[in-house]
């Protein structure tokens, strides 16, 4: 690697140049005439001509080039106390019996295809079989509920579902199948078809005519090569939760994806082919996407896919464990996980008993990292802790302390500087740039780097106006920050009702909406407050009807459960307190905002446009009374 500042500034002033030469990284059958392109909407495109398939990248390509009997993943499951590892050959060979499953069941470049499974090695075969075939994949975490599944059958209108028949959280059994059932009888899309795998540790019902077996499938099956597709068709469709509450379909082309993915490994994150790599997250999840599956495979790594718990199974050195056991070069996680480990094993005794001299990097990503947790993982680990900064929709790190490079010093609470091809901007509302130290919007100059979201699943009006109109010749990324005088950025949180549960990005319309359902309540707001453990968990202030009696632990009950059963267990809906009245503005706008800087113990200026100051005295009581953030055990 080159100097980063030289490279940095290449990738801005002359993005085609720069990324073209990227490109020649990876393998195409036809190669990228062109770089940059737009379309009639003025909506950029990476790589239009250029013919590949991303399958035959993570797989095919190094079952070619000398890595055949390398082992591509390793599938670590304390849940099932079960290990299994696979080479690059084996992969291939899976993935393209399953590929043969597909195309045996019509299922063709384009078509849409929804996955709900947990991390198994399964769900890696499902997500590369659809590449394979260019299918358009669609993953949806296992603990959502079947509303939210239906939502997204309903946009995507796939014709297949793949599914297992459950998921285990710790020691607790899910069962997904009642959940699908249940998704597909509320969606209006009907897929043709379920594919079930049944694991040992439970069994699904199966509905006769519509759901197959995969493991009879498989039995006569045919291997199928991988289908050309053009760099700008998608690979996936990931679904991201947007403030009116209805999903957002992140669109994940082809060739750019595969570029930055490639890129990526070693400019980010320091790592070589043939490394081990580790991302401890979740495919449901855009980390899982990118860093689970396509990343280390395409540059020829071998991935970590591990299903279980940072603590409880069996414990908190579960992590140090797996570093050891199958020496993990870079570790990449969300804060919550290390939170957690330091909640349970705040000394690190667990650590002494495991060598992780095998550690180089450990990143850090999901949510905003407290110093706190940052100090006391570098300090245990005694390797590089490297707070990085992305969303769903670009795919891949946008601020990083770049691992590739010689790193920068670090400033705790800072996810360091920009990552090449994104020109980081701090804007004020009226488009003019901030001052250092000065807090705004985080926008992206356009155009966005290749694997950013070209557009959204069938919506591109809805795209232009969530991302590009709030800023003119800007993608708005939603989060507020400042820059510093060195230039590095800080994020301090989302400007919209979208908050960051351990990770997970949710709607708190999605959640509002349920509570509202509720017979007893007039109006609500749930909002995100600060959480130790999770970042930001949502709690609900409501109303109740004229005349209706019903006690505070009543309702809470009542209303966890239904948030539960809607939204699912992930939006760790537990508080709910019921007021006289909800802060507004004059136009009967709910100050969420406010109600959250209250629960943070954060200072707040009085909006001009309040309609009612005193209420926020009586929101203060309540908050007291029900122990809420800042308040907890003050009452």
């Amino acid at each position: 690697m080159s100097n980063y500042n030289t490279d940095y500034q290449n990738s801005i002033k002359n993005p085609n140049a720069f990324w073209l030469e990227q490109a020649q990284q990876i393998e195409w059958f036809t190669s990228p005439p062109q770089g940059l392109t737009q379309n009639e909407l003025g909506l950029y495109r990476w790589f239009e001509g250029g013919k590949l398939n991303t399958c035959h990248l993570a797989l095919d390509y190094h079952v070619a080039n000398g890595r055949a009997e390398q082992l591509a993943v390793i599938y670590d499951s304390p849940v099932t106390n079960t290990i299994r590892k696979i080479t690059y050959r084996e992969l291939r060979d899976e993935v393209a019996l399953f590929a043969g499953v597909l195309k045996g069941l019509g299922i063709e470049k384009g078509d849409r295809v929804v996955i709900y499974m947990p991390m198994i090695l399964q769900t890696v075969v499902a997500m590369l079989a659809c590449a394979r075939i260019g299918a358009v994949h669609s993953v949806v975490f296992g603990g959502f509920a079947a509303r939210e599944l239906a939502i997204r059958i309903d946009d995507a209108r796939p014709k297949l579902i793949l599914a297992a028949s459950g998921g285990i959280e710790v020691s607790k059994k899910i069962h997904y199948k009642p959940i699908i059932d249940a998704a597909i009888e509320q969606a209006e899309h009907q897929p043709e078809n379920v594919i079930v795998y049944q694991r040992p540790e439970m069994e699904a019902n199966m509905q006769k005519g519509r759901d197959l077996d995969w493991e009879e499938l498989m039995v006569d099956a045919e291997m199928t090569d991988c289908v050309p597709v053009d760099a700008t068709d998608p690979l996936y469709i990931l679904y991201t939760s947007g403030t009116t509450g209805k999903p957002k379909g992140i669109v994940r082309d082809n060739g750019g994806h595969a570029v930055a993915m490639k890129y990526s490994m070693k400019a980010v994150y320091g790592v070589n082919s043939g490394d081990v790599y580790w991302a401890a997250s979740d495919v449901g999840w855009v980390v899982g996407h990118s860093y689970i599956v396509y990343a280390p495979l395409i540059h020829g790594c071998t991935t970590i896919l591990f299903e279980g718990k940072p603590i409880k199974t069996p414990d908190a050195g579960t992590f140090w464990r797996v570093i050891a056991e199958h020496k993990v070069k870079t570790l990449f996680t969300a804060p919550t996980a290390i939170r957690a480990i330091k909640k349970e094993d705040s000394g690190g005794e667990l650590l002494k008993k495991y060598d992780i001299s095998s550690l180089q990097y450990l990143f850090l990503a999901g949510e905003r990292c407290d110093v706190a947790t940052y100090n006391w993982a570098k300090d245990l680990l005694g390797v590089p802790v490297i707070d990085h900064w992305w969303q769903t929709e670009s795919g891949w790190a946008m601020l990083a302390n770049m691992a590739g490079y010689p790193l920068h010093e670090t400033k705790p609470g800072s996810a360091t500087k920009p990552v090449c091809g994104y020109d980081v901007r701090i804007l004020r509302s009226d488009n003019t740039e901030a001052e250092p130290n000065e807090e705004g919007s985080v926008v992206i100059k356009l155009p966005l780097p290749p694997s950013c979201l070209p557009t959204l699943w069938e919506d591109d009006i809805r795209f232009i106006e969530s991302y590009l109109m709030p800023f003119e010749d800007y993608y708005f990324s939603g989060d507020g920050g400042y820059k510093d005088k060195d230039g590095y950025v800080f994020i301090t949180g989302r400007m919209d009702d979208v908050i960051n549960v351990a990770g997970h990005r949710l709607s708190t319309a999605d959640m509002e909406e349920v509570v509202a359902s509720h017979s007893a309540v007039a109006e609500c707001a749930v909002t995100g407050i600060a959480d130790e453990l999770r970042g930001q968990v949502p709690v609900g202030f409501v109303v109740l009807k004229q005349g209706v009696a019903i006690s505070e632990d009543e309702l809470q009950a009542e209303l966890v459960q239904m948030v539960r059963k809607e939204v699912g267990a992930v939006a760790c809906f537990k508080q709910v307190a019921i007021a006289e009245r909800l802060p507004k503005t004059r136009s009967g706008k709910i100050l969420r905002k406010i109600m959250r800087y209250i629960a943070d113990g954060k200072a707040y200026q009085m909006p001009s446009t309040i309609e009612n100051p005193d209420v926020l005295e009586e929101v203060v009581e309540v908050m007291k009374r029900r122990e809420i953030g800042v308040f907890r055990g003050l009452s």
